[in-house]
């Protein structure tokens, strides 16, 4: 076996022949906070996460997904109902605390623009919807 595949086989615990430890460290020990592994047992993840907690944040993922969605679709169509749905679903998305917080603040923007939309129609044209030629 060559010496450069007996560096890459070699694991932090074990340098490889010939060479020599670090400062401080001993060959034998593992180094500080660090535990040996045991190779009989496969890793596990540090700490599950609460069920329902992991549920009640993919229902909020969801909410903010879905207001997202009817923001932009509301810019289209059925303004009226869709933007205070969008406005909802990101509100609660926000206070149940979902990790994508980026599209439901997104959602909000566009469910509030939904509406803007709709008073600048009602006030200019006096319908509520859009309409494209003459």
């Amino acid at each position: 076996m060559t010496t450069l595949s007996k560096a890459i086989h070699t694991t932090p615990a074990q340098p490889a022949e010939g060479a020599q430890p670090t400062e401080g460290t001993h060959p034998a020990q593992p180094t500080e906070g660090a535990r040996p592994a045991d190779p009989a047992q496969p890793a596990r993840p540090a700490r599950p996460a609460d069920p329902a907690t992991s549920r009640l944040r993919r229902h909020a993922d969801g909410m903010a997904v879905a207001s997202f969605i009817l923001g932009l679709l509301g810019t289209l169509v059925l303004n009226l109902l869709l933007g205070p749905c969008a406005l909802v679903l990101g509100t609660l998305a926000l206070t149940r605390g979902t990790t994508r917080r980026g599209r439901a603040l997104l959602g909000l923007t566009l469910g509030a623009t939904d509406l803007l939309i709709l008073a600048l129609l009602t006030t200019t044209d006096g319908t509520v919807s859009w309409h494209i030629g003459g």
